[in-house]
């Protein structure tokens, strides 16, 4: 049986009256690559947003390694071993690939050990090892701007695993992407799950069926269906979410 690393008990949260989650009970276990999909508005990202302590919901828990989290701060919530990656890539552009991986770990430390100490050689080694586990092994040296728009969101995940994270959360890491780096990016995420849980908000259904180990189907806040991509895409309600969504689309663009 595996060990779950995060479970989010009855969660609801309301903007203004507005139900944008509305009693969500999931869990996430160890080792797994888990997707948030559903149409726009369905509450993926809001669910985020509480996990890592942005947004405080009006009911629920939310236990990391057993631990109820809600009621933290977010930088608190970093420490305790979740980390979180927004759609556009957030490096420092004008420093080396090198030299971005530097400040990530200087910026896991206190206060006083960032001013006043070096880097160590196992955190140089662990830079060297989790730069080859993203396949940036070679640019070191090279300018964070210069990079590719993929190569650049493999960066951030790099930043994010060197200061040892054991759950990461993810809103469309793939966006913009061409098929090449997008396969690129799906087994990045697929070989970091083995030792850091990883939570993915993703649009790209291609890119869900392809890497998934379980799906979590939101929709008006709720929890419509979860479980393997292959049970999930056969369920006659998320049929009619996805299938009813794209034909109001089509009659608005030909009436």
């Amino acid at each position: 049986m595996s060990e779950s690393i995060l479970q989010l008990d009855d969660i609801s949260v309301t903007f203004d009256r507005f139900k944008a989650v509305q009693h969500v009970s999931t869990s996430v276990e160890k080792g797994e690559l888990r997707f948030f999909i559903g149409p726009n508005g369905a509450g993926k990202t809001t669910l985020l947003d509480v996990i890592c302590g942005k947004t405080k919901p009006v009911s629920g828990r939310v236990l990391f390694k057993g631990e109820n989290i809600l009621g933290k701060q977010e930088y608190e919530i970093v420490k305790t071993g979740i980390g979180r990656k927004f759609q556009v890539p957030s490096v420092f552009v004008s420093l080396t690939v090198y030299q971005n991986m530097e400040l990530a770990v200087v910026h896991s430390k206190s206060l006083f050990a960032s001013v006043f100490s070096k880097i160590t050689r196992d955190e140089k080694e662990h830079i060297r090892t989790v730069l080859e586990k993203t396949g940036l092994s070679g640019l070191e040296q090279t300018v964070a701007g210069t990079l590719s728009h993929g190569q650049k969101q493999w960066l951030e995940i790099a930043m994010l695993l060197v200061n040892g994270h054991e759950l990461l959360l993810m809103d469309e890491p793939v966006a913009g992407m061409g098929r090449t780096e997008t396969e690129m990016t799906g087994n990045l995420l697929r070989e970091v799950s083995k030792t850091c849980a990883v939570i993915v908000v993703e649009h790209d259904m291609e890119f869900v069926r392809n890497f998934s180990s379980r799906v979590t189907v939101l929709h008006e806040g709720q929890v419509l269906c979860e479980g393997p991509m292959e049970t999930v895409q056969s369920d006659p309600r998320v049929i009619e979410v996805y299938l009813g969504r794209g034909s109001e689309e089509k009659h608005a663009e030909n009436p």
